[in-house]
């Protein structure tokens, strides 16, 4: 899984009841995008640093030119 600063995290929920939980990508900590990333999560403004799992998917905001697709 790849990323870039700006890049919007989803982390979709185990359990019917439960919300999905996203947040905007701050800080991409591996190398060539690879995490672990910092995320600012939406919900709650706190800041983590996270490796994501199979149940968390990458939605590109800006294109390579750093405009909304």
């Amino acid at each position: 899984m790849r990323a870039t600063v700006g890049d919007q995290i989803v982390v979709h929920s185990a359990h019917v009841d439960e919300p999905n939980r996203d947040g905007e990508i701050i800080d991409v900590r591996g190398r060539d995008g690879e995490p672990p990333f910092l995320v600012r999560w939406a919900d709650t403004g706190h800041e983590a640093l996270m490796y994501p799992g199979p149940d968390a998917q990458i939605r590109r905001l800006h294109d390579d030119e750093g405009s909304a697709p």
